[in-house]
């Protein structure tokens, strides 16, 4: 006995008749794009679309560019930098002597 489930296996806009029932596509450009590894991805887009100067490469993830000859420099990756790292950019070691000698004159009363 069959399960009663009329539109199982489809999906919406699924049928038999393709472009004639959802019309005409809009007219499109396939631009090239570059990245520094050497990459080329060929996105498509509608030919009265602007056009972007730069697209990720899908498959490193690097900016890509028209140019094939000067692609876009890859992104500079900082270094993870502690808290303390931060804290020796804004404060000298004796800035650090004055706030310690200063918390510990609180915790001992003397302040």
């Amino acid at each position: 006995m069959a399960s009663g489930n009329a539109i199982r296996g489809s999906r919406v806009g699924a049928g038999p008749m393709g472009e004639a029932e959802r019309g005409e596509s809009a007219p499109r450009l396939r631009i090239s794009f570059w990245c520094s590894n050497g990459h080329e991805t060929q996105p498509s887009f509608a030919s009265d679309a602007q056009v972007p100067d730069t697209w990720d490469c899908p498959r490193c993830g690097f900016p890509a560019g028209q140019d094939r000859n000067n692609p876009p420099d890859p992104p500079r990756t900082e270094p993870y930098k502690t808290h303390l790292a931060y804290v020796r950019e804004r404060r000298s070691d004796a800035d650090g002597e004055a706030i310690l000698a200063e918390a510990l004159a609180k915790l001992r009363g003397e302040i």
